[in-house]
């Protein structure tokens, strides 16, 4: 019986050594594994920093690029505001201009129908036959009827027809 118990004491301790050099070496691997880890997770928080850096760069670069745009659109609405206020104002000049050349023609042929209105009826047709007809019957028309009759007597009977003819569209 010593001797069975001697054999279990040497193989308990033999399963032992053995369990021992295999916790050892599960150690050992773990220990490796650890340092890799570790190894990795340095890695990994470096490229953490340098995506973290290169985000703010961007934004950075993004917000400077929003500001430099929103200023030139600014620049843009200004020019196109003073484009807008400078187109009114020769608009608003051009309508002024033509009231009064509008004005001027309008005080020229009332000077013209006064000029003609006072000639005697001969001299005032000898002047209207030798015109274009457009120019004679503008004058024509500002006139008095019963003076446009007298002047049309005296005239060139073809000539006063064709006036006539026009004078009535």
């Amino acid at each position: 019986m010593k001797f069975l118990l001697l054999l279990i004491v040497m193989l308990s301790s033999l399963f032992s050594l053995q369990t021992s050099e295999k916790l050892f070496e599960c150690t050992e691997i773990f220990k490796e594994r650890k340092s890799e880890l570790l190894v990795e997770l340095e890695r990994i928080d470096e490229q953490k920093q340098a995506l973290d850096a290169l985000k703010t760069a961007t934004e950075e670069l993004l917000k400077k690029r929003e500001i430099q745009i929103t200023q030139k659109e600014e620049g843009v609405n200004k020019k196109l505001a003073d484009i807008s206020q400078k187109e009114e104002s020769i608009k608003s000049m051009l309508t002024k201009n033509e009231e009064t050349l509008k004005e001027i023609k309008d005080l020229k042929m009332n000077n013209i129908s006064q000029t003609f209105a006072k000639m005697k009826a001969a001299s005032a047709a000898a002047i209207l036959s030798d015109m274009n007809s457009t120019e004679a019957i503008t004058i024509l028309g500002s006139l008095q009827p019963k003076t446009v009759g007298q002047i049309l007597t005296k005239m060139d009977a073809k000539k006063a027809s064709e006036l006539t003819a026009i004078l009535n569209k």
